[in-house]
Protein backbone atom coordinates (compact mmCIF):
# COMPACT_ATOMS: atom_id res chain seq x y z
CA UNK A 1 0.00 0.00 0.00
CA UNK A 2 1.13 3.23 -1.17
CA UNK A 3 1.59 5.97 1.56
CA UNK A 4 0.46 9.48 0.96
CA UNK A 5 1.81 12.62 2.51
CA UNK A 6 -0.76 15.11 3.74
CA UNK A 7 0.45 17.81 1.63
CA UNK A 8 0.51 15.64 -1.56
CA UNK A 9 -3.74 14.83 -0.28
CA UNK A 10 -3.76 18.78 0.28
CA UNK A 11 -2.51 20.04 -3.11
CA UNK A 12 -4.78 17.61 -5.04
CA UNK A 13 -7.66 18.54 -3.08
CA UNK A 14 -6.90 21.86 -4.18
CA UNK A 15 -6.06 21.66 -7.81
CA UNK A 16 -9.48 19.39 -8.41
CA UNK A 17 -11.21 22.42 -6.18
CA UNK A 18 -9.72 24.38 -8.93
CA UNK A 19 -11.05 22.69 -11.88
CA UNK A 20 -14.18 22.30 -10.43
CA UNK A 21 -14.99 25.81 -9.55
CA UNK A 22 -13.41 26.80 -13.06
CA UNK A 23 -16.05 24.66 -14.48
CA UNK A 24 -18.97 25.94 -12.56
CA UNK A 25 -17.64 29.22 -13.24
CA UNK A 26 -17.77 28.85 -16.70
CA UNK A 27 -21.10 27.55 -16.97
CA UNK A 28 -24.21 29.43 -18.61
CA UNK A 29 -26.82 31.08 -16.61
CA UNK A 30 -26.20 32.27 -12.83
CA UNK A 31 -23.69 30.75 -12.06
CA UNK A 32 -20.66 33.16 -13.00
CA UNK A 33 -22.79 35.76 -10.99
CA UNK A 34 -23.62 34.00 -7.93
CA UNK A 35 -19.61 32.42 -7.66
CA UNK A 36 -19.04 36.37 -8.34
CA UNK A 37 -21.18 37.52 -5.61
CA UNK A 38 -20.25 34.97 -3.39
CA UNK A 39 -16.26 36.03 -3.32
CA UNK A 40 -17.55 39.68 -2.99
CA UNK A 41 -19.59 38.76 -0.15
CA UNK A 42 -16.18 36.69 1.51
CA UNK A 43 -13.81 39.35 0.86
CA UNK A 44 -15.71 42.28 2.40
CA UNK A 45 -16.52 40.15 6.00
CA UNK A 46 -12.77 39.07 6.13
CA UNK A 47 -11.67 42.78 5.15
CA UNK A 48 -14.11 44.40 7.99
CA UNK A 49 -13.53 41.85 10.85
CA UNK A 50 -10.19 41.99 10.30
CA UNK A 51 -9.97 45.75 10.56
CA UNK A 52 -12.39 45.90 13.51
CA UNK A 53 -9.54 42.70 15.05
CA UNK A 54 -6.98 45.09 14.43
CA UNK A 55 -8.71 47.64 16.16
CA UNK A 56 -9.24 45.61 19.34
CA UNK A 57 -4.97 44.54 19.44
CA UNK A 58 -4.27 48.28 19.04
CA UNK A 59 -6.66 48.97 21.59
CA UNK A 60 -4.78 46.50 24.41
CA UNK A 61 -0.88 48.39 23.80
CA UNK A 62 -2.20 52.07 23.90
CA UNK A 63 -3.37 53.53 27.04
CA UNK A 64 -6.91 55.60 27.93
Amino acid sequence: MDTITPLNLVVDNVTEMVSIFTDVAMGAGAAPLLILVGALLVTVSMGVFGVLTLGAVGNLFTSN
